[in-house]
Parts: C-alpha cells; sequence; structure tokens
C-alpha cells in the first residue's frame, strides 16, 4: 500500500447493555435519551408511547456519552441509577444503555444497535436535534417514525435552570 491510498477506518460502533430485559417477543417501540432528570415530560412522553400498543424499550445514553453533548456538569445522574429509574415505570417493558463514541450518532450506528430488536417504531419528541437521522433509522430498520410533542417547560435543562435560580 502506498501513502496515495485510501485508508479505510472502522466506523464508531454503539453497544447496547440491558438492565432490564423485556419479557415481550412483540416488535417494540424504542426511544432513547438522557433521561437525566426523570420529569413529568419523562413520563408523559413514555406513557404516550406505550399507548400505541408497542412493547416500549428505553435506551439510556451512557455517562461519556451524555457529558460530551451537554457539558462536564452532566449527567446529573449515573446511567444506571437512570436506568433503574425507567424501569421502575409501568409503561417500559425493558430498559438498556447506550455506549460508545460521542461521535457515534449518525442513523446508521443507530440502525446497526436496533436492528437486532426488530423495532416496530422509533420515537423521538418534536424538536429533538437528531429527529432527521431518527427518521432515517426507522426507514432503514423498517420502522414507524414516531414523532410526539414536548410537555412544554418540562425538561431537565428547564429543572437544573430552576434549581441554580432558586439557590
Amino acid at each position: 500500500m502506498t501513502g496515495t491510498e485510501p485508508v479505510r477506518e472502522a466506523a464508531p460502533s454503539l453497544t447496547l447493555d440491558w438492565v432490564s430485559r423485556p419479557a415481550a417477543t412483540e416488535r417494540p417501540a424504542i426511544v432513547t435519551g438522557a433521561f437525566d432528570i426523570l420529569h413529568v415530560g419523562h413520563v408523559r412522553y413514555l406513557g404516550s408511547v406505550r399507548e400505541r400498543g408497542f412493547p416500549l424499550l428505553v435506551g439510556v445514553e451512557s455517562d461519556e456519552r451524555v457529558r460530551a453533548w451537554k457539558g462536564p456538569e452532566r449527567p446529573v445522574n449515573p446511567a444506571g441509577e437512570r436506568a433503574e429509574m425507567l424501569a421502575a415505570l409501568a409503561c417500559v417493558d425493558g430498559v438498556f444503555i447506550v455506549s460508545g463514541p460521542p461521535e457515534a450518532t449518525s442513523w446508521e450506528h443507530y440502525a446497526d444497535l436496533l436492528r437486532p430488536l426488530r423495532p416496530a417504531a422509533l420515537a423521538y419528541t418534536e424538536g429533538d436535534p437528531y429527529s432527521e437521522a431518527k427518521r432515517r433509522g426507522a426507514d432503514a430498520l423498517d420502522a414507524a417514525a414516531l414523532e410526539l410533542p414536548l410537555t412544554l417547560g418540562r425538561s431537565t435543562s428547564a429543572t437544573l435552570g430552576q434549581l441554580a435560580r432558586s439557590l
């Protein structure tokens, strides 16, 4: 090989570690996110996804990935505890932690990760910065893309801002 030939680099990959495995064998709806400080917006969103009739699987982004995207003070709660909180919700059928390089955010990375789960739907909220990637991933997985509304005024960032102002 000469110095002028292209060198192929392996694409960063994501891994999935189960915290709570689902019992259902039906094709699930899947959501992924930080879910850093669980709030009513999360509960309403997850309940709304589950009401669509699919088993609901939730992917919690690892601490490293959340820190890279949201800054050094985040996440507030470690991934294992965030996953445990979500697994305790009645509407959630299974929870896993998504690990891998923070730059691995393309629809291809998520499609490769989620393909073995055979999702029927990928859900995300309005305004999600990765909504286009999630739509493309859903298409690649032959799954429905479910865009659901936000609960206005309810987000982890808003909660942290409110706490900071009250101190």
